[in-house]
Parts: C-alpha cells; structure tokens; sequence
C-alpha cells in the first residue's frame, strides 16, 4: 500500500527544502512546479493556448515564455490568472497523476506530491495525507523580497495571491514550522513521519 504525501506550503516558505528532506530519504517527490514548466515548453497543448489567450508579448525571441512578464500580467489581474490557471492546472495534473501511478507499479512505499496550490486547487483527495510548511509572514516577505529581487509591494502582491499560510496550516494533517534552522525542521518532519508510522 502506497502512502501518498501532499506537500504544500506559501510562497518562500521553505517548502523547496522540506522536498530535499523528502529526497535524502529515497523518496520520491514529484514536483507540481518541474511539470509547469515542463507543460508550457514549445511544442506542448499548453504552451499554444497561454500564447493564443495572451499574445507574443509574453514571449522570448526563442519563442519561450517569459515568465516574468507573464508573472506581472497575471498577479495584477484576477481573470487573467485564472485563465492561465484553467490552462496550466489540468496539464500538470495529468502528467502527476502519470508519474504518481509509475511509481506505485514500481512498489513505492510513500510518494511526495509537491502541489503549491493543494488547497487552492481542491486537490486533497490526491493524497493520503497533507503537510504544510508554514512561516510567519514577515520572514515570508523578507525571503521572497531577497530570493526573487522584489518590491515590498510586488512581494506582497505575490503573497496575496495565495491562501494564507494560516488557513492551509488549519487544513492540514501535520505542520512544519520553519521559521527555525534546518535541523529544527528536520527533527520535525522525522517526528511527523514517525506519527505517521512511515519511517
């Protein structure tokens, strides 16, 4: 019996991290964010449509997606989010659902699924358990601010634009505080997996 984990967490609050922990101990962790980049390379259905729903503007000369100029369309603007997401959602979900099955026929005994938008997505019913990476939002917006070279309101902006950490923690089957070191958010994910009879 497999044991399916959905990860998730805010905007830079260290769930990139928690994923690795997942790594160094052989688990596979398949990462929603990999396959939307994946799904929207030339070439690919949802590559066609974004560039039909929001014109060459988004675009590199290469023809690839500049993701930051599309970032600032669709952070300033509801719909424009939405639709990218009605495009992109059901691509990445698709190909998750491929690698998650793949690794069930190999006999995996617990498998990661990295979705930062679990809960936005109403996507619970993928997994047997959820965990969130929570951060108090200060240290959220200091680490954003510095990681990605953004404004305050650019930051926040970003910030807003998701579920607040608070309201995906109450959620959640477990929570991983990681506003400490490393090693305090190790020593809580292991005791996590323990309550959890995985390790």
């Amino acid at each position: 019996m497999t044991v399916v984990i959905g990860l998730t967490g805010g905007i830079a609050s260290g769930k990139s991290t928690i994923a690795n922990m997942f790594k160094e101990k052989q688990i596979p962790v398949i990462d929603a964010d990999v396959l939307s980049r994946e799904v929207v390379e030339p070439g690919q259905k949802a590559y066609q449509k974004i560039v039909k729903a929001f014109g060459d503007d988004i675009l590199y000369q290469d023809r690839t997606i500049d993701r930051k100029k599309l970032g600032n369309v669709i952070f300033s603007n509801e719909e424009a989010r939405e639709k990218l997401n009605s495009i992109v959602h059901p691509a990445v979900r698709e190909r998750m659902l491929e690698k998650k099955n793949a690794f069930v026929k190999m006999g995996e005994k617990v498998i990661v699924l990295d979705i930062p938008l679990l809960f936005e997505s109403n996507l619970p019913h993928y997994v047997d358990k959820t965990l969130v990476v929570s951060v108090d939002e200060e240290v959220q917006l200091t680490r954003l601010m510095e990681r990605n070279q953004l404004s305050k309101q650019e930051a926040l902006q970003r910030i807003h634009a998701q579920l607040p950490l608070k309201e995906k923690a109450k959620r959640a089957d477990a929570v991983i505080h990681n506003n400490g070191t490393i090693i305090q958010s190790q020593a809580q994910l292991n005791d996590i997996l323990s309550k959890w009879k995985i390790l």
